[in-house]
């Protein structure tokens, strides 16, 4: 059966008739889609007409077609094309197109200038910038609503009548794919009776007719009235043959052919099903051998079937083994008198019995299908060309006029490694194409093969290329070209064409996919696993071979066989048939009318406006729904439904009455608000928006939801015209909310072409929008001076006495300022874009001019009303406007003024006069005002008698920061700038100091005073130290330099860059000079530390070192300065890197001392360190110690003791300490029972203990370098014994057993009061029932001791160990060697010292008379000695034992690496240059080495002398023979003996025999030979020649 069951002539027409109407919406009744050609369809232009719609009044578009078409049509739906848009389908999957409805995009927020503090810095700029404004603008969720709401409500009558009986449960009208169970057909087909009488369905096949077989070899007909209209088979032979596999109808819908399980094809006339048409019965299996024909074997199923062109009688067939053939009958009255001829196009017959052939690979057919005829004549219908694939190969085949093979495709590489096998394929003719081309090229497509195999889909283009006229004979020339492939996530089991362009893909999982053939992109996705499609197990029989021998390492085998659905999903005129175990069902795909049509007839017409938006800019998926890919012909086709589906909304949404929640509502509206701009602004229809849409909202009330909607277009750009009613209306709402911002942004968007500007501007004014009000005059009427004028008035209404927040004038007077900048500057006020040159000039002047006139001036010219500035109707001043501005806001006006200098307007260059209109009125001739111009006309009225001096001061800042930049403009006399200068000093407020003073640097920087030095007061008084810096280094002050900057607050720490520089020796400052300096510094000198001791230190040491110690003295109150001062002159690495050095010794006496003393209270921790690195006498003691002793840091004062000579004085003070740690330690321990805060008595014992045990490592430290000091006479063993076993008193002890003795008796006292305390303490716990968590930890208490005196035992026992002797040997006698053979051993015994016994019975002795102790305690006593000697004892054995295994695997590897001897450099002779060893030495060397080897085994056996080994110990003494001889001597005459030294060099031994030298006397010549070249070799016998010459 073939694989696209719809692949039929007909079936092929009436599919691709549906293309050429692509986009005009008809479909073809049955009986046209069977008799008329696709491309002769109406092409006439649609038209759209409103019908009823809906219960509630909504109206909806409906196609109208010509009469003829409409009155065959009447039943019809409006729209042949039903596919699904990139909508997620109901089960909840995610939207499938990648580049599906596009969101509208949002511009980030407009980003504000910030203004500066300083006025001088700052650029005005108003509210709106250049670019547009952005608005959130909310998307509408039309068409990315979360879940898919599309309905087919309108299908072509066949399957309307196929769908009477409805479906059997409820469906919502938005799902993608209305499926409908066939109910007549089902109960015929699937009932107890209909299974018995017929058997179980097993295959479908649907063209005008539905066909079902059966597993009892029946074939059933219905029509689309679901009337079972024929039952093929009864009472023939095909009932006998088994069940139906595959079905097919011919072209003409008038046959249908049946291929069954045991091989047998019967063709049958659908209007003769009494008897078949044709039979063509399998060959029998026995007589395979002795065929005359080709043919199916028998009991092998046919599982593909289908008919070539237009003729009943030549079919296509495939089977279950592997072979496909063609049947081509010749043409006879009935069927006993046709012939078939039969031709194997793929596979070969089963191995016989007794054939001795390899095995074959097992195949099978798993897709089959011929090509069908499309609705245009191509080369290819005469070619019956023919797709199978295999599980290896895809091969096209052409039957006609003889079988050939066309094309051949290995499986994709990209195949899923071990995936579920499978393969499909579906082919789609060549059609006319509804195009106005008369190209032929154009105007026909391309026919296309779709097939799969695994999860791989790829699509093949074929094109024919017809021989010229002149080669008639020659051939159609096919090309195949895969244009694109596609990987679904699983293997896809069965794929069919819904139209040219869309396609549908079922994978194994029964999930159906919607591809677009264009760009392969999904377009919707949904589950068919409630449907129980029917499938069968055809292919795992064959292919079990390949599957049970998988190899895991081979990525091209599959892992398993995956089921046949083929026979079970067709697809014919865009519907989709299914097969299933119990019932079969047609799915119609919604088309765009159809899926606007469900969402509002369900009331969510917000959804379908933004769908319907979607399919008019081509955001949706065009192909899929029905709409045509040019832009022209979807707008026409969408466009007039859209309108009318805005109207029909608006109409119902606004009818309704809505007595819910308010915010609900609101809500609503603002959607429907939203989607209704967007579609109506993509068809550019404004006057819909402002007439029909507006007045909807108006009279309904809801203007906010249409005013918020618009708002963000305005911003945005995308409407720039608004009608005078609407801008009204627009103005009153957003100032009624308190939103003017918003409204200003909003009118200066707008063009002012469709203004009303008497309405607008009185609005405007009315709610003081002053933004939009000069917009609108300069824009509209090029009038720039009416907005200065309206602004000028309202400053005269300005109350300064209220607060500016509170004030509502106040802001929108501040309005002028930057007006007026952007005007001078030539910019469009308030958007910022320039104006044109011309625009810009007339601007400029007329507001220069009106600003700076010297009287009131007529405004408008002629109108005889004079501007005036007083209020109480005074005389006007000179310069009125411009005095009238300064009163209000000098600052700004200044800042204005300095951003207008800028511009190239006021370079005097366009002094000329102007006689062009100027709004409106001829202007009098005048000069265009200059910067000079301008400075003296405020000079002028810029004086105490009109203004306060902090608007004064504002001018003056202005000059003199525009003078310097400006001096070829503006020229001031002296007493100007020497006005503006002091006045400059005499600031009126400290907020505008720093203003100044960088005034006053820019006017020093052009204008050089006469007497500098009498300005030096009014500087000082100012504090202006920058300036006065300037002034001093200018004048060579440099004593009075250094002053300024220690009193600049703001930049103090480059005094010392000061220092640097003035002191520097290439300055050639003169002494008085320098003394100066010296003096300021050592009178500041508090100041200078202040500012950084450490810098200060640093600083002197390299340019005044005289200075040192007096800054020291002077800052003798502030200690902390003191010791970073000290620390950077005694520690300079240890601040910056922690690397420490030796002292300076040029340092001043005392210096040291000092810094110690100071470290002692700021780093105590660092003292210890600090002295261990002095040296002997660079400290004094005597100064330093009781600083040490009042700071607790008792370690550093031992060291110090100990380095000058007072050994005992410091192990006394070491006890003394360690006793009061031990008081606090047992008082803490005591009173932890009672203390309610444990926690903190635990970190006090914790210090405690930490404490004592950093001076108990000290003691050892102490008594260790004595006893390394102090040097011992020898003593007889007879004195050692007796000083060690008899009375010791502590008076016989030396000085470094005492210090032992003392560090050891302190330890055991703290422990033993220490444990006595815990005791105690650990009773008390008990009997009052105490927690122990809720107390310290005792444990760890006397853990810590006790590790304090095994480490004071182990380095005692250390310390007075004697080590061997390196020069004591002894001789000892070998069992194995004679008698008279000795050999030395050095003496690895270590020597008993009577010391540690001499202390540790001095120890019991004071112990006994001191505190006389207990027999426990002297167990315990004992016990901590002797575990300290146990663990000592043991670690030196380890180390013994580690040290002892690494030195023999050192010595092991030294043999190992001299066992393999040295590598000669070469393989010739350093004499003769001949080849001594290796290839091409000769055979003689092999003799040579054999002899000698032979010769040494034989020595070796009879006991003789080993051979004597090769060289000497590696260092050159001697040279290594290579397996010849060992000296000069031992090799004769040997020729071949060869010669190694230690530096590689090779000999022959005659070679070098003859280059030696004799020197007489010199008994070296005898045992060595030189290489003259060789300096390493030379050196070494010479090295050895002057060794045995002392000898």
């Amino acid at each position: 059966m073939s694989s696209d069951s719809g692949a039929s002539h007909s079936s092929a027409q009436d599919n691709h008739g549906d293309e050429i109407a692509n986009g005009e919406g008809a479909g073809d009744s049955v009986e046209a889609s069977a008799t008329e050609d696709g491309g002769a369809e109406d092409d006439n232009v649609e038209e759209l007409q409103s019908v009823d719609g809906g219960t509630e009044g909504l109206t909806f578009a409906r196609t109208r077609r010509s009469l003829a078409q409409q009155q065959a049509e009447d039943t019809a739906s409006e729209l042949s094309m039903n596919m699904p848009d990139d909508s997620p389908s109901i089960q909840g999957s995610a939207i499938s197109s990648p580049s599906g409805s596009v969101l509208v995009s949002q511009s980030p927020l407009r980003p504000h200038r910030p203004t500066s503090l300083q006025p001088f810095e700052r650029r005005f700029s108003s509210r709106l910038s250049p670019s547009p404004l952005a608005s959130p603008r909310v998307q509408s969720p039309a068409f990315l609503s979360p879940h898919s709401r599309q309905s087919s409500i309108s299908s072509n009558l066949i399957f309307q009548q196929l769908s009477d009986a409805g479906s059997d449960t409820p469906q919502a009208p938005w799902d993608v794919v209305r499926w409908t169970k066939l109910k007549k057909i089902s109960g015929q087909v699937f009932s107890e009776v209909g299974k018995r009488n017929f058997g179980r369905p097993t295959c479908l096949n649907v063209t005008v007719s539905l066909a079902i077989g059966t597993s009892k070899g029946f074939i059933l007909v219905f029509d689309y009235q679901q009337v079972l209209k024929s039952i093929i088979g009864p009472g023939t032979q095909a009932v006998e043959c088994g069940a139906i596999t595959a079905l097919a109808i011919s072209a003409d819908h008038s046959t249908i052919a049946g291929g069954h399980a045991t091989g047998h094809i019967f063709t049958w006339e659908l209007a003769k099903p009494a008897k078949p048409f044709l039979n063509i019965p399998p060959q029998d299996r026995a007589s395979l051998e002795n065929r005359k024909s080709d043919g199916h074997v028998s009991g092998v199923a046919i599982l593909h079937l289908g008919f070539l062109g237009t003729r009943h009688t030549a079919l296509v067939s495939a089977d279950d083994a592997g072979m496909a053939f063609s049947h081509l009958a010749t043409r006879g009255l009935g069927a006993l008198a046709r012939t078939v001829k039969i031709t194997r196009i793929l596979g070969r017959y089963p191995l016989s019995a007794t054939s001795v052939e390899k095995p074959r690979k097992p195949s099978s057919v798993l897709a089959f299908a011929p090509l069908p005829l499309g609705n245009v004549e191509q080369p290819t219908d005469d070619m019956g060309l023919t797709a199978l694939l295999t599980p290896y190969l895809l091969v096209i085949v052409s039957t006609t006029p003889v079988a050939q093979t066309q094309h051949k495709a290995p499986r994709p590489k990209d195949v899923e490694p071990h995936s579920a096998l499978s393969a499909c394929l579906a082919w789609f003719p060549a059609v006319k194409l509804k195009t106005p081309s008369s190209d032929s090229n154009i105007a026909v497509s391309k026919t296309k093969l779709v097939y799969c195999w695994s999860n791989v889909l790829t699509i093949l283009d074929i094109e024919s290329i017809v021989a010229p006229p002149l080669e008639k004979e020659k051939p159609t020339e096919l090309r195949f070209r895969p244009r694109s492939r596609w990987k679904a996530e699983e293997a896809i089991v069965t794929v069919q064409w819904l139209s040219r362009s869309v396609l549908a893909v079922l994978t194994i999982s029964q999930r159906l996919m919607i591809l677009e053939d264009n760009t392969l992109r999904m377009t919707d996705s949904f589950d068919l696993l409630q449907k129980h499609i029917y499938h069968s197990d055809l292919f795992s029989r064959q292919l079990r071979p390949v599957i049970e021998q998988l190899d895991e390492e081979d990525t091209s085998m599959h892992g398993v066989v995956a089921d046949a659905f083929y026979m079970s999903f067709r697809a014919y005129k865009g519907r989709l048939f299914l097969l299933g175990f119990n019932d079969v069902s047609i799915g119609t795909l919604s088309n765009w009318a159809d899926r606007l049509m469900a969402l509002m007839e369900d009331g969510d017409f917000i959804a379908a406006i933004g769908l319907a938006t979607s399919y008019y800019v081509g955001d949706a998926d065009k192909l899929t729904v029905g709409l045509p890919e040019d832009d022209k012909a979807r707008h026409v086709l969408v466009q007039q439904k859209l309108l009318e589906m805005i109207s029909a909304s608006l109409k119902y949404t606004f009818s309704q009455q809505d007595h819910g929640d308010n915010d609900a509502r609101e809500r609503r509206l603002k959607e429907l608000a939203e989607v209704v701009f967007t579609g109506l602004l993509s068809m550019k229809e404004f006057d819909f928006l402002f007439e029909e849409v507006y007045d909807a909202f108006e009279e309904s009330s809801a203007e906010k939801a249409f005013f918020e909607t618009l708002e963000p277009y305005i911003l945005d750009d995308e409407i720039t015209a608004v009608p005078p009613s609407v801008l009204k209306d627009l103005i009153t709402f957003y100032a009624s909310a308190n939103r003017s911002s918003r409204l200003e942004e909003m009118i200066c968007r707008l063009s002012t072409d469709t203004m009303d500007l008497n309405q607008v501007t009185t609005l405007c004014q009315q709610y003081v929008l002053y933004d939009a009000l000069i917009y609108v005059w300069t824009r509209a009427i090029g009038d720039y001076i009416t907005p200065l004028t309206n602004i000028l008035e309202l400053i005269k209404l300005v109350d300064f006495d209220v607060d500016e927040t509170e004030n509502v004038y106040m802001t929108s007077a501040k309005k002028i300022f930057p007006y007026m900048a952007y005007t001078f500057t030539g910019r469009i006020y308030p958007g910022g874009t320039f104006m044109e040159d011309g625009q810009a000039y007339s601007a400029k002047k007329d507001m220069y001019r009106f600003l700076f006139s010297g009287k009131s001036l007529q405004w408008p010219p002629g109108s005889g009303e004079f501007v005036l500035t007083q209020t109480d109707k005074s005389p006007e001043p000179p310069f009125p406007y411009l005095q009238l501005v300064l009163e209000f806001d000098a600052s700004s006006f200044m800042s204005m003024l300095n951003e207008a200098f800028e511009d190239s307007f006021l370079n005097g260059e366009q002094d000329t006069t102007n006689d062009k209109q100027v709004n409106g009125t001829q202007r009098g001739s005048a000069l265009t005002p200059t910067r000079q111009s301008i400075i003296n006309i405020l000079f002028g009225i810029m004086n105490t008698d009109n203004f306060d001096p902090e608007d004064i001061i504002y001018f003056y800042m202005f000059v003199a920061r525009n003078l310097p930049k400006y001096p070829q403009h503006i020229m001031l006399p002296g007493t100007s700038l020497q006005q503006v200068l002091v006045g400059l000093c005499n600031y009126p407020t400290e907020t505008i100091k720093e203003d100044c003073q960088l005034s006053v640097e820019y006017l020093l920087s052009i204008y050089y005073p006469p007497n500098p030095q009498s300005l030096v007061p009014l500087f000082e008084k100012a504090g202006f130290h920058r300036v006065l810096k300037s002034v001093y280094r200018g004048a060579h002050q440099y004593a009075k330099l250094l002053g300024e900057y220690l009193d600049d607050e703001e930049d103090e720490e480059a005094v010392f860059g000061c220092i640097a520089d003035i002191l520097r020796p290439s300055k050639g400052l003169m002494k008085k000079q320098i003394n100066e300096i010296k003096a300021v510094i050592v009178k500041r000198a508090t100041d200078l530390a202040a500012v950084y001791a450490s810098q200060t230190a640093t600083t002197l040491k390299q340019y005044a070192p005289d200075l040192l110690e007096p800054v020291l003295e002077a800052i003798k109150d502030n200690a902390d300065a003191q010791y970073h001062y000290l620390e950077a002159l005694i520690e300079p690495e240890k601040m910056q890197a922690g690397v420490t050095t030796s002292i300076d010794e040029d340092l001043p006496e005392g210096f040291i001392e000092h810094y110690v003393q100071l470290m002692c209270t700021y780093n105590s921790a660092h003292v210890a360190d600090f002295v261990s690195l002095l040296k002997s006498g660079d400290l004094r003691l005597d100064p330093v110690l009781p600083a040490l002793e009042k700071s607790g840091v008792i370690d550093a004062a031992v060291i110090l003791m100990a380095r000058d000579g007072l050994i005992q004085d410091a192990m006394d003070r070491l006890v003394k300490h360690l006793g009061t740690l031990e008081t606090a330690l047992t008082g803490l321990i005591g009173a932890a029972a009672e203390t309610p805060d444990v926690a903190n008595t635990e970190e006090a014992v914790h210090d405690l203990l930490e404490d004592i045990q950093k001076y108990v490592k000290v003691g050892i430290w102490l008594c260790q370098g004595q006893t390394l000091s102090t040097e011992r006479t020898p003593e007889s063993t007879i004195d050692r014994r007796k000083s060690a076993y008899g009375e010791v008193r502590e008076a016989d002890l030396a000085l470094d057993e005492l210090l032992w003795l003392d560090l050891v008796d302190t330890s055991m006292r703290l422990i033993r009061d220490t444990s006595t305390a815990v005791a105690d303490h650990d009773a008390f716990i008990i009997s009052s029932d105490i927690r122990a968590s809720d107390s310290i930890d005792t444990a760890r208490i006397v853990s810590t001791l006790r590790s304090s005196i095994q480490k004071t035992f182990s380095a005692l026992l250390t310390s007075t160990t004697i080590p061997p002797s390196k020069n004591a040997t002894v001789t000892t006698s070998t069992p194995e060697s004679d008698s008279s053979t000795t050999r030395l051993h050095p003496r690895t015994q270590t020597q008993s010292n009577p010391s540690f016994l001499r202390i540790l019975r001095c120890f019991l002795t004071r112990a006994t008379h001191t505190y006389s102790p207990s027999l426990s305690h002297l167990r315990t006593v004992l016990a901590e000695i002797f575990a300290a000697y146990t663990f000592e004892e043991t670690i030196l054995r380890l180390a013994n034992a580690f040290l002892d295994k690494e030195s023999f695997e050192h010595v092991h590897e030294i043999t190992e690496l001299r066992k393999r001897g040295w590598r000669p450099r070469g393989q010739v002779c350093e004499g003769c240059r001949k080849r001594a060893w290796g290839p091409g030495a000769g055979g003689g060397v092999w003799e040579a080495w054999e002899k000698r080897e032979g010769e040494r085994l034989e020595e070796r056996r009879r006991g003789g002398e080993g051979a004597r080994e090769d060289g000497a110990k590696g260092r050159g003494k001697r040279p290594s023979q290579a397996d010849v001889c060992a000296d000069a001597e031992g090799g004769g005459g040997d020729e071949g003996a060869l010669v190694l030294f230690a530096c590689r060099h090779l000999w022959h031994r005659i070679c070098l025999e003859n280059a030696r030298t004799v020197e007489e006397g010199d008994g070296l010549i005898n045992r060595y030979f030189i290489i003259y070249y060789c300096n390493t070799f030379l050196y070494k016998v010479l090295r050895e020649r002057r060794r045995l010459k002392k000898k």
